[in-house]
């Protein structure tokens, strides 16, 4: 059996996706307000205000309360002086490894609601792609940041 990464993202993760949820779920609000008024106004079936309601409701359970939870436990991550582990994924699970010396840069990134509860998302960068690592507490998405920057650095000097 194979062994999880040990790190997890922080709790305060669960309050911003449910947030995110709530402004997708509101979205759609909308957009069934708008099939309403065309009940309304242009005699449109009313069984399409009922198919509205049930979308609007379903997604309110799933990305508000039960989708956070899940990629909240889901979600691992392991630095070691040689690769960078990420799990993820809510029905499928996938697991990442890149190697230290394939990361050319790292950032972090902080929009309006990561500042409002204090995190971070730290950005990997290697020539093929980039990995984020969401919500991390501030502090420790910049000490992350500073330690795989210095190990990348190591291990590029090795080879």
């Amino acid at each position: 059996m194979w062994r999880e990464p040990a790190q997890r993202i922080s709790e305060r993760a669960l309050s911003l996706w449910r947030i995110y949820g709530a402004i997708q779920a509101g979205i759609t609000l909308l957009v069934s307000i708008a099939v309403g008024g065309a009940v309304y106004f242009w005699n449109w079936p009313e069984w399409l205000l009922a198919i509205a309601a049930s979308i609007i409701l379903i997604e309110l359970i799933l990305s508000v309360w039960l989708i956070p939870d899940l990629r909240w436990k889901r979600w691992r991550y392991e630095v070691t002086e040689q690769d960078i582990e990420l799990q993820h994924g809510i029905f499928i699970i996938q697991r990442t490894l890149v190697p230290m010396v394939r990361v050319q840069h790292v950032d972090t990134e902080q929009g309006p609601l990561l500042r409002k509860y204090r995190l971070s998302t730290i950005s990997i960068s290697t020539a093929a792609t980039v990995h984020k690592i969401p919500a991390l507490d501030e502090q420790e998405a910049e000490e992350l940041r500073r330690s795989i920057s210095s190990l990348a650095r190591v291990a590029e000097d090795d080879v």
